[in-house]
């Protein structure tokens, strides 16, 4: 058991099948001999007949055997597969869920509910933040819009524009820089590390992790940057709240649960949040 987890917090966790504490721990049960993830969905035991360990290696070892109700042994095959999509995702051309699914040889519907479970975004989302991330760049190379569209990993331009809120102005002026534009923008704590959150008046325009006025500054050289106000820094606490609220697995690789918060961001994101 990870050792920020004492017993209270393992046993409160298994009584409310908190699945956000699979692959955590593992929870033996001296009665019958066999070790649960703590979201298993059967009857839970006396507490004097439970004992909490690291893994599923550690419970085998100990003689324990693998509930064959929520399959404990299944999870870090889960995790893996989940973190494998999240690279192929964030490729140049992100693969529709059919295909992703069988790269990672699951079944569609299944992997879909699992990717879901494990980081509170879908893979579409998730693709599509990480296209997102990829914006910026390909309209400063490329000599239109257009040929941004397709060199950011966008399939057809009507995509594009239903994301292009995200850039909080228009293509055009994120192409010059952010020219003609003022972004006010605040850095606050999150449960994965600073963050700095900036808006134009039409909408937010960046969420960056570990980034300063200096990493703004190189994202947009040309727009006004001003630092935020107290409404600015109380509007971006209660969005970061409600991307906390919902954030997933916190056993997941660092850089992965960061590309998700942020997609809860935008999708917690509206222009007057």
């Amino acid at each position: 058991m990870s050792a920020t987890i004492d017993p209270d917090t393992a046993w409160d966790a298994f009584s409310r099948r908190d699945r956000t504490f699979d692959g955590r721990f593992v929870v033996a049960v001296r009665s019958t001999h066999i070790y649960c993830k703590p979201s298993c969905a059967a009857r839970r035991p006396r507490r004097e007949h439970v004992a909490f360990l690291p893994d599923a290696a550690a419970a085998r070892a100990a003689g324990y055997r693998a509930c064959r109700r929520c399959l404990p042994d299944a999870v870090a095959r889960d995790r893996a597969a989940v973190v494998a999509a999240a690279a192929l995702l964030g490729g140049d051309a992100a693969p529709p869920l059919a295909a992703l699914a069988a790269a990672v040889e699951y079944a569609p519907h299944h992997f879909h509910r699992l990717f879901h479970r494990l980081t509170s975004v879908t893979p579409a989302a998730y693709a599509r933040t990480c296209r997102a991330d990829r914006v910026l760049a390909a309209l400063r190379g490329a000599d239109n819009v257009t040929a941004a569209i397709y060199a950011a990993g966008y399939a057809a331009p009507s995509r594009f524009y239903a994301d292009a809120t995200r850039l909080g102005m228009t293509p055009h002026a994120a192409a010059a820089g952010g020219a003609g534009e003022t972004l006010r923008w605040t850095r606050l704590a999150t449960p994965l590390g600073p963050l700095l959150l900036a808006a134009t008046a039409r909408g937010w325009s960046r969420f960056g992790f570990d980034e300063d006025e200096a990493n703004l500054r190189a994202a947009f050289p040309t727009a006004t940057l001003r630092p935020g106000d107290a409404a600015d820094r109380a509007r971006a606490t209660t969005l970061i709240a409600r991307a906390a609220a919902v954030a997933g697995d916190a056993s997941l690789p660092p850089p992965l649960r960061r590309t998700a918060f942020r997609t809860l961001l935008h999708k917690h994101a509206t222009p007057d949040s």
